[in-house]
């Protein structure tokens, strides 16, 4: 069985920085697409960055382009989401998804709260 483990949330001001991280229990290359979704209070969860580890390539949603980079090693199973210049709207409970050509696998996510 598949588990990810999220990491890095807490509580930030706006303006700040956080890095989350996301460990797989299976090497990231066995995976077509790994993202990170962010589910606010009342809100559906949204693709925030996903990134595709045999070709590198990596998307981002629009509201958060010039200030988040999602990036992997390897090495650790890990897919990293640096969130920089964090707003208020950017709080949520952040997840991992890892998806093979037959099933997707959700962490258990991380809070991310951004204070004003």
């Amino acid at each position: 069985q598949v588990q990810l483990v999220e990491s890095g949330g807490g509580l930030v001001q706006a303006g700040g920085s956080l890095r989350l991280s996301c460990s797989t229990t299976r090497t990231i290359f066995s995976f077509v697409v790994i993202g990170w979704y962010r589910q606010a209070p009342g809100n559906q969860r949204d693709l925030v960055a996903s990134i595709m580890p045999s070709a590198g390539n990596s998307k981002y949603a629009d509201s958060v382009k010039g200030r988040f980079t999602i990036s992997m090693d390897s090495a650790s199973d890990t897919v990293y989401l640096q969130m920089n210049n964090l707003k208020p709207e950017d709080t949520g409970i952040y997840s991992c998804n890892a998806k093979t050509l037959d099933v997707g696998y959700w962490g258990q996510g991380t809070q991310v709260t951004v204070s004003s």
